[in-house]
């Protein structure tokens, strides 16, 4: 586990947190109910006000509309100037990640938030209701709080390291099936490649093998929905830590598995991630995603 300056554990931040937050109520387990962590409070505060910025600049246009790019980079920008100007009003000193150019070192203190105000551009810009804002919250290198939220479907999707994973403040657990012929599995693609490219050898790979194979262009709601057991598996080879930190956390507090593509420990900054329900299908991609073309 990381440690701070003081030698403390990162994780100590949250429970001294938790003491200073106010009612200290505990769950069935003697564990603290995650919902009145500060830090989570204000992670999803910010996501469900950078959702509200996407909708309301939805409205706008339509594809057809002339620059809708540019439109679309506009409500970008706008739900991450809402997002962080939320975290910043309450942890002023905290340093920031995010997709649009931001990055800001932290005063003094071991804490990062890692932002995609807007996951899913091109399903946005159609219309398409899969994209979703991703927050998550980095100490000394390790992610604390992870939240998703989908303002299409109002889902909230919501984890804190050690205390587990929730869906609208329901519990949330990946699917129990273990094999790939009959697992729903999701593999991200960069935007713009040809047929000789890597990805697209892996990706033929694992059609044939498993039941079901798509492409949905939301790598944050892809694992949001590997925790919560829509999807079985799920991987990418050309993510940022903005598309995936939050989920990242969420998935592996839900009980599932993060690896890389190769099996290897998963690293936030490494572009490369196989997240799964932590079954047998895991090893199964491992073999499939790292084996040569035409095997």
């Amino acid at each position: 586990m990381p440690q701070l300056a003081n030698g403390k554990p990162a994780a100590l931040i949250l429970r001294r947190a938790r003491g200073r937050s106010g009612d200290n109520s505990v769950n069935s387990n003697d564990r603290q109910i995650v919902h009145e962590e500060p830090f989570r409070d204000i992670a999803v505060q910010a996501a469900r006000a950078g959702g509200d910025v996407l909708e309301q600049w939805s409205r706008r246009f339509t594809v057809r509309e002339k620059g809708p790019a540019n439109l679309v980079t506009e409500a970008d920008f706008a739900s991450q100037e809402t997002i962080v100007g939320i975290i910043q009003s309450r942890f002023p000193d905290h340093g920031f990640l995010g997709e649009e150019g931001l990055d800001r070192k932290s005063e003094g203190q071991p804490f990062r938030w890692i932002i995609d105000p807007l996951d899913g551009t091109a399903n946005y810009v159609h219309g398409f209701p899969y994209f979703a804002v991703s927050i998550g919250l980095e100490c000394a290198g390790e992610m604390l709080v992870g939240v998703i939220f989908d303002p299409t479907r109002d889902e909230l999707f919501v984890a804190q390291k050690g205390e587990g994973a929730w869906l609208n403040d329901r519990p949330i657990e990946p699917s129990s099936v273990d094999a790939l012929d009959k697992a729903f599995v999701v593999a991200s693609l960069p935007s713009a490649i040809n047929a000789d490219h890597p990805s697209v050898g892996r990706l033929l790979r694992v059609l044939p093998r498993a039941q079901t194979v798509q492409r949905t262009g939301s790598a944050a709601l892809n694992l949001a929905y590997v925790a919560c057991g829509r999807i079985d598996a799920f991987w990418s080879t050309s993510l940022k830590p903005w598309d995936v930190a939050a989920g990242a956390l969420i998935v592996t507090e839900a009980g599932g598995a993060i690896t890389s593509t190769a099996g290897a420990p998963f690293d936030l900054n490494v572009p490369d991630l196989l997240a799964s329900n932590g079954s047998p299908i895991h090893s199964e991609l491992v073999e499939l995603l790292c084996g040569p073309v035409g095997s």
